[in-house]
C-alpha cells in the first residue's frame, strides 16, 4: 500500500497529523492514534515540547564551548603526550595539504553544530514571543537544519577510526579527550533538541499573534 508522503506544513489540518516515524499523513480520531503504515504511535502534540528543546538547547550551548577548547584526541609518540583540539586539528590538515578534509570538519564540527544550536534557538524565541515571522520558511529552515545536523557525528567515527588504526599499544597511540565526550553530549543534545521540538508551534505563534 503506498502512503502519502507530503510536508509538514500541508499535514496540519484538523483531524489530520503528519506521522514523525515514516512521514505519512494519517487521518487520527479517539480511536485511531497510530500511523495505519508503520504502526507508530501519533500524537496530536508533543507535551512540554518548548521546556524540552530549551533545557536540550542550553545543555549543548553549554557543553559546546569545552568541545572547542579542550583536546579531541590525545596522539601518544615516543611516550610523548601531544594533545589536538578540533582547531588544531584543522590546522594540521591544512598544512599537511589535506585542505578539502580541514573543510569538511570545520564545517561538520564547528560550523553545523553552532548554526544548529543559533537556529533552533531562533525559532523557539519566535515561537515564544509570537514573532510576525513567515511559518513555511521557518518550517523550511527547520527541516534543512534538522538534515544537516545529522552529519555532526561525522567528527566521532574519525575519532573511532584514528584510535582503532592506530592504537597498536607500540610506539604510536591515539586516545580520545574529554572535547570528544563533550562534543557527543552535543550532538546528541541537539538531535534531541530537535526532534523534541513540535513545529506546529510555529502556526500557533503566528495564528495567535494576529
Amino acid at each position: 500500500m503506498d502512503k502519502p508522503l507530503i510536508t509538514g506544513i500541508s499535514a496540519i489540518q484538523q483531524d489530520r497529523q503528519l506521522c514523525r516515524v515514516c512521514q505519512a499523513d494519517s487521518v487520527i480520531s479517539k480511536n485511531k492514534k497510530h500511523c495505519p503504515y508503520c504502526g507508530s504511535h501519533i500524537s496530536p502534540r508533543i507535551k512540554h515540547s518548548q521546556q524540552k528543546t530549551w533545557a536540550l538547547l542550553l545543555t549543548s550551548a553549554i557543553f559546546i564551548i569545552p568541545a572547542n577548547i579542550y583536546p579531541i584526541t590525545y596522539l601518544l609518540k615516543n611516550s610523548t603526550l601531544y594533545p589536538d583540539t578540533i582547531f588544531s586539528g584543522i590546522i594540521t590538515l591544512i598544512k599537511g595539504g589535506m585542505p578539502g578534509i580541514a573543510l569538511i570538519v570545520f564545517v561538520a564540527s564547528i560550523m553545523v553544530p553552532i548554526l544548529k544550536i543559533l537556529a533552533l534557538g531562533f525559532i523557539s524565541l519566535s515561537v515564544h514571543f509570537k514573532w510576525q515571522l513567515s511559518p513555511k520558511k521557518q518550517l523550511i529552515a527547520f527541516t534543512v537544519v534538522e538534515w544537516i545536523g545529522r552529519w555532526s557525528i561525522l567528527d566521532l567515527f574519525v575519532i573511532s577510526i584514528m584510535v582503532a588504526v592506530f592504537d597498536k599499544g607500540n610506539l604510536l597511540s591515539v586516545y580520545p579527550g574529554i572535547a570528544a565526550t563533550s562534543f557527543t553530549l552535543v550532538v546528541i543534545t541537539t538531535l534531541f533538541a530537535a526532534e523534541s521540538f513540535d513545529t506546529r508551534l510555529i502556526w500557533d505563534a503566528n495564528n495567535d499573534a494576529k
